[in-house]
């Protein structure tokens, strides 16, 4: 009734209906999701899938914006796929929608206070080898993601295998990060490379 009074019937009927159908798609996810996370302290906006039979563990964060791309139609993908994999999402981090951290073998971490954009992606592993003879033979070799504290990641980012993000960097848009980023610095590009430091 407060929504109504104060944006009126049709602006306040339309939110009222809107954080119900979200709060029953966010359930939806939920029930759908094999794997519940160890520690979950965080606030899904977005619906979320947790899978895999590794370690999840959510700190005090925000998953999921509004408004934002891909709210409505979007969800985020949380896969930590076998018993040792493990992904770590730190305090104070908010990751926008449609997010994908799948961890296989190894780890993903995620820092204190990052702020990520819309359609990231990060990966500890290739998933497939190389040799055609040998693609699905699950030889293949993971190694960890380890993304700092108040680390600053655009939109439609990818981060692969390996890779370590300084703290406070700043990634742009469209990247793909497939090597080390040093702390405070700019880096962008694919695949990303040291712009510059961080002004002043």
């Amino acid at each position: 009734m407060k929504k109504i009074r104060k944006h009126g019937w049709r602006k306040g009927l339309g939110l009222y209906l809107f954080k119900f159908v979200q709060r029953i798609r966010v359930l939806h996810y939920r029930l759908l999701s094999e794997n519940t996370p160890r520690e979950m302290r965080g606030r899904l906006k977005q619906p979320a899938l947790f899978c895999g039979q590794g370690e999840i563990l959510i700190g005090k964060s925000c998953i999921g914006v509004w408004p934002s791309p891909f709210f409505l139609n979007g969800y985020v993908h949380i896969e930590a796929r076998e018993p040792g994999a493990r992904i770590r999402i730190g305090q104070g981090c908010h990751i926008n929608n449609n997010a994908v951290l799948i961890a296989e073998r190894n780890s993903i971490s995620i820092g204190d206070n990052t702020l990520i954009g819309h359609s990231f992606s990060a990966y500890d592993s290739d998933f497939h080898r190389l040799e055609p003879h040998l693609r699905s033979s699950g030889l293949h070799e993971g190694k960890d993601v380890d993304i700092g504290n108040n680390v600053f990641i655009g939109a439609n980012v990818t981060v692969l295998k390996g890779v370590t993000i300084g703290d406070n960097s700043v990634i742009a848009n469209g990247s793909l990060v497939n090597r080390n980023i040093p702390t405070n610095v700019i880096a962008g590009g694919v695949p990303a490379k040291v712009l510059g430091p961080l002004p002043g």
